[in-house]
C-alpha cells in the first residue's frame, strides 16, 4: 500500500521523533483488519519509536478498525475508525509527529483557550477520504486533543461505516459531533471549530494571557492570494508584517484545478496554498491564524480586535478577506444543508454515487463542479439562471459532451424540497413561459458566485451595495491608512493571479503612506496600550 518513496519520506520524518508512539489497535473481526494492521505496520517500520499493538481496549475504540496512538505509553485522545489513507494519510503522519513532541502549528492564543477547556469533549470527525476539506478538521482536533487531556477526537470514514452514516442522516462531510449531537458541517475549518468553542464557553476568551503585539507597521487582514502578496511585499519593505487569517489560503484551498496561474502551467489548490505559507514563512511575519477580526478602530493608530480577544495596534491596514460561497436564498436552502444541499462537489460529490444531482450555476465553477460529479453520479442537471451559460466555451463543450449532463438555461429555482429529512426534489421556473416545473433528485450543488467577506468592516470604509469594498487605483479605501486588495473590493475579474497582484500594489501603495505621513502613536494611545 505504501510505496518505497513514501517509507523513504515518512524515515526522515521520525528521525526528529522524541517520544515513541504506539498505534493500539482493537482485537476483533473486520473483513479490512488485516489491512490496517498491515498499513500501520509498514509506517512503523521506518523507526525504532513507532509500534503497532493489537489489545482489547474496554471500549475505548468503536470496532476492530479503529486504532488510538500512545505517546511513551499514555492515551493521546486521537482515534481513527478506517483506514487513513488518501486525503488522511497527512492527518495521521501529524499526528505521529505531533504525539512525538514535534511543534504544534496553532497560534499561541488558540492553545491558551483549547487548555481552558475544563469539560470532558469527545469529538466524532466523520470524513471521506476523497473530501480535501476534511484533513484540516481531523488535523486541529488531534491537535486540540494533544493539548488537552479533556479533550478526545475520532476521525470515522464514512465509507467503512455506512451504518452511522444512515443513523445519523449524513450527507456531507466533514460532519463533526461533539458529545453525541452534532458541533458542525458543511464548510468547516479550525477557524469554526474554535468560534464554535467560544460561542459554547465565552470565559475562553479570558485565558488568552499572551503577550500583545508590538505596534505594526502593516496588519494584513485575510491569507488568500491577495493576503500573502500583500505580506510578502511588506515584509520586502523591512517593515514589521502581521497576518490575521480565520483560514489560511481561503477560498483557493476549494479550487482542485488552476491551469491559468501565469507560468504554472498546472497546480491545485491545496499544493498553491502549501506554497504561499512556504513563501510567507521566508520572512519574518507573523501569523495569527484561526481568528477572526471582529472590529477596527480608527486612528492614527487603528486598533484591530481579534475574536480571540487579543488586539492589535498597526499603523496601516490592508483588508484581503476575498469572498465566499453565494447561496440561492431560496427556501428549503439552509433547512438541508448536510443532508442534500452543499457547496463543494470534491467534498460531498462521494455521496451521491448513482444518485440524481442539480448544479445551480452555469459560470466556470458550475460547469467545473458538473464535470466532476459526472464521473460519480447517475446524472447532473445544470440550472442556469440566464438564457446562456456564463462560463469558459472550453468547459461547455467538455459538459456538452457528456451523456449524464443535462443544461437547463433561462431557468430560476424557487425551492428545495426535502422528505424525510433528505432533498427529494428542485422546483424551478421556466423564465421564459414563466411555467413551473419539478426536477426529482437527491443533492443540490451550489455554485453561483461570491459575496464579499466585508461584513466587519461596515461604518469603516465605503462599500458599494453588494458589499464590495470601494478602493481606487493604489487600492486606496475611504479611510486614510486603510488599503484593501482582491475579491473583497470592487475590481473586476476576481481571478487569483489579479488578487496577488492587487495585493503588491495594497502593499506598495501602504509604504508610500508610511513614508509620507508620520504615523506615530499620541500619548493616548500610547497609555492605553
Amino acid at each position: 500500500m505504501l510505496t518505497k518513496e513514501i517509507l523513504q519520506a515518512l524515515k526522515s520524518y521520525a528521525e526528529s521523533m522524541q517520544k515513541n508512539v504506539t498505534f493500539v489497535v482493537q482485537t476483533g473481526e473486520h473483513s479490512k483488519r488485516e489491512e490496517l494492521v498491515t498499513f500501520l505496520s509498514d509506517i512503523a517500520s521506518v523507526s525504532e519509536k513507532l509500534n503497532v499493538e493489537e489489545r482489547e481496549t474496554n471500549g475505548e475504540l468503536r470496532s476492530a478498525i479503529s486504532f488510538l496512538l500512545e505517546a511513551d505509553g499514555e492515551d493521546t485522545g486521537i482515534r481513527f475508525s478506517g483506514i487513513p489513507g488518501g486525503h488522511e494519510f497527512n492527518s495521521l503522519v501529524l499526528a505521529m509527529l505531533h504525539a512525538a513532541g514535534t511543534e504544534l502549528k496553532l497560534d499561541d492564543s488558540v492553545k491558551s483557550m483549547v487548555k481552558a477547556v475544563n469539560e470532558p469533549l469527545n469529538f466524532e470527525v466523520f470524513i471521506s477520504l476523497s473530501c480535501h476539506n476534511c484533513p484540516e478538521v481531523v488535523q486541529a482536533l488531534n491537535q486540540f486533543a494533544l493539548i488537552n487531556p479533556n479533550i478526545k477526537t475520532e476521525m470515522i470514514d464514512g465509507g467503512l461505516y455506512q451504518n452511522l452514516i444512515q443513523e445519523r442522516d449524513i450527507q456531507g462531510v466533514p460532519s463533526v459531533y461533539l458529545n453525541g449531537e452534532l458541533f458542525a458541517n458543511g464548510k468547516v475549518d479550525a477557524s469554526v471549530l474554535i468560534n464554535k468553542l467560544i460561542e459554547r464557553d465565552p470565559s475562553l476568551k479570558e485565558a488568552n494571557k499572551g503577550d500583545a503585539l508590538p505596534l505594526q507597521d502593516v496588519t494584513v487582514i485575510g491569507g488568500g492570494p491577495a493576503g500573502v502578496a500583500s505580506a510578502i511585499y511588506s515584509a520586502r519593505k523591512g517593515l514589521k508584517v502581521a497576518i490575521v487569517a480565520e483560514t489560511f489560503g481561503g477560498q483557493v484551498k476549494d479550487t482542485m484545478g488552476i491551469e491559468n496561474l501565469i507560468s504554472v502551467p498546472k497546480t491545485t489548490g491545496p499544493e498553491l496554498v502549501g506554497n504561499l505559507m512556504e513563501h510567507v514563512r521566508d520572512y519574518d511575519i507573523t501569523l495569527k491564524e484561526h481568528v477572526r477580526v471582529e472590529s477596527i478602530e480608527k486612528g492614527n493608530i487603528k486598533t484591530i480586535t481579534l475574536s480571540s480577544g487579543e488586539q492589535i495596534r498597526t499603523r496601516t491596514v490592508i483588508v484581503a478577506t476575498g469572498a465566499r460561497w453565494r447561496e440561492l436564498g431560496v427556501p428549503g436552502e439552509k433547512e438541508n444543508i448536510g443532508n442534500g444541499v452543499a457547496y463543494c462537489p470534491h467534498c460531498d460529490g462521494p455521496f451521491f454515487k448513482g444518485k440524481d444531482v442539480a448544479v445551480i450555476g452555469g459560470g466556470n465553477s458550475g460547469i467545473e463542479a458538473a464535470l466532476d460529479l459526472a464521473g460519480i453520479v447517475k446524472s447532473v442537471t445544470v440550472f442556469e439562471f440566464m438564457p446562456e451559460l456564463k462560463a469558459d466555451k472550453v468547459l461547455i463543450d467538455q459538459a456538452e459532451k457528456r451523456d449524464n449532463i443535462t443544461i437547463i438555461k433561462n431557468a430560476a429555482t424557487r425551492q428545495i424540497t426535502a422528505q424525510n429529512g433528505k432533498v427529494n426534489a428542485i422546483e424551478y421556473q421556466d423564465r421564459s413561459t414563466n411555467e413551473v416545473h419539478t426536477r426529482e433528485l437527491a443533492g443540490v450543488f451550489v455554485q453561483i458566485g461570491l459575496v464579499p467577506n466585508s461584513q466587519f468592516m461596515k461604518g469603516t470604509v465605503d462599500m458599494t451595495q453588494y458589499g464590495e469594498i470601494i478602493v481606487d487605483t493604489k487600492c486606496h479605501t475611504s479611510e486614510p491608512g486603510i488599503f484593501a486588495a482582491g475579491d473583497v473590493t470592487t475590481v473586476p475579474y476576481k481571478q487569483i493571479v489579479i488578487s496577488m497582484g492587487e495585493g503588491a500594489k495594497a502593499s506598495l501603495a501602504a509604504f508610500e503612506y508610511l513614508l509620507s505621513h508620520e504615523v506615530v502613536e499620541s500619548e493616548d494611545e500610547s497609555a492605553a496600550a
